[in-house]
């Protein structure tokens, strides 16, 4: 009795500090324009003006995925960035991880999409990317953010609008295309949407506000305080099996933990690998 009613006045108080922070964050305005991608993306209308200040009020109060998002950012997009450049892709396109995942290499939604680019596991194959057993190649972060980088240029290249391709991210190239036609317009954000797709490309141009000055949406978290990303020690490749990754992790120095952590995609506690793919397996540097 006494630890529930000791429970019950901590919350209480914690509860009354939060709303009391809250009280002195306000989200930013709308800006006249945003630049993403090159593209300069005005508010000039009424409903584009209220359907950005939404998501604005949206990521200042949304305190807790907001600030793991800011501390994941440095160690996800020191390895996404270079191969958006690779490829050809906008940097601004980043952003689309923070949406679709909110920058959690884990992510696993209640559809079945998997991953920081949240790939379905019926379209990968069409990309590249492996997923059976033991193998699941949408939490490859190199592999999937090459995935993504192909459905990013195909999409661009029949759009040519990037706020168009976001919106076939999230709703699929085949329902955009035919809602363009349908509604006339060259810009899916004329477009008569489902809220979450119209919401969507409004969140992402919000992300890139947010991840470039967080400190106007009430966050003051130290640069210092972000997660690193360390370089492996060493990779590892292969195109045999692996009968045990646990005697494999114990070979190379490390826990079977650490190499499952940098090593998502491994979904399994051996590769038997039958056609003998070439792999390349991550030995982490512990830290």
């Amino acid at each position: 009795m006494r630890q529930s009613i000791i429970m019950a006045i901590l919350c209480t108080a914690l509860f009354s500090i939060q709303a009391h922070a809250q009280q002195h964050i306000r989200p930013p305005q709308v800006p006249q324009y945003i630049v993403f991608a090159s593209d300069t993306i005005r508010f000039d209308r009424d409903d584009l003006y209220e359907r950005m200040d939404r998501e604005l009020i949206t990521f200042t109060y949304m305190q807790t995925n907001s600030t793991l998002m800011l501390k994941r950012s440095n160690r996800y997009f020191s390895q996404v960035v270079p191969i958006l450049r690779k490829n050809g892709i906008p940097e601004d396109l980043k952003y689309l991880m923070a949406i679709e995942s909110n920058l959690d290499p884990k992510a696993l939604s209640s559809t079945g999409a998997a991953g920081l680019w949240q790939f379905m596991k019926s379209s990968a194959p069409q990309y590249g990317l492996t997923v059976n057993s033991e193998v699941d190649e949408r939490y490859h972060i190199e592999k999937e953010t090459i995935a993504a980088c192909r459905y990013l240029r195909q999409a661009y290249n029949k759009y040519g609008d990037w706020m168009t391709v976001a919106a076939s991210y999230n709703a699929g190239q085949a329902g955009i295309t035919r809602r363009l036609d349908g509604q006339q317009q060259s810009s899916a954000m004329d477009l008569l949407l489902s809220e979450e797709t119209s919401r969507y490309m409004f969140r992402l141009l919000v992300a890139k506000m947010f991840f470039e000055n967080p400190a106007a949406f009430g966050y003051d978290i130290p640069r210092s305080s972000y997660y690193p990303y360390r370089k492996p020690s060493k990779v590892v490749t292969i195109n045999t099996s692996i009968p045990s990754l646990v005697d494999f992790a114990a070979a190379h120095g490390v826990s079977y933990f650490a190499l499952k952590q940098a090593n998502l995609w491994l979904r399994s506690d051996k590769l038997t690998n039958p056609s003998g793919k070439e792999y390349q397996i991550i030995i982490p540097s512990v830290q």
